[in-house]
C-alpha cells in the first residue's frame, strides 16, 4: 500500500506588498497615458491655434 500523500503548505505571502501595490506606493509621476494624452491635447490645440 502507498503512503498517502502530503499536502505541500504555501509560502506565507508579505502583507504589505499587495498593500504597496495597491495604492502604488512612493510613486509621484503621472502614469505613462496620461503624460501621452496630455501632449496629443496640447498638440491639438496648437494645431487649431495656427
Amino acid at each position: 500500500m502507498k503512503p498517502p500523500l502530503k499536502k505541500r503548505v504555501p509560502k506565507p505571502r508579505n502583507p504589505y506588498v499587495a498593500l504597496a501595490i495597491q495604492r502604488r506606493a512612493g510613486e509621484h509621476e503621472k502614469s505613462a497615458g496620461a503624460k501621452r494624452q496630455a501632449e496629443k491635447q496640447a498638440l491639438k490645440k496648437s494645431l487649431d491655434t495656427q
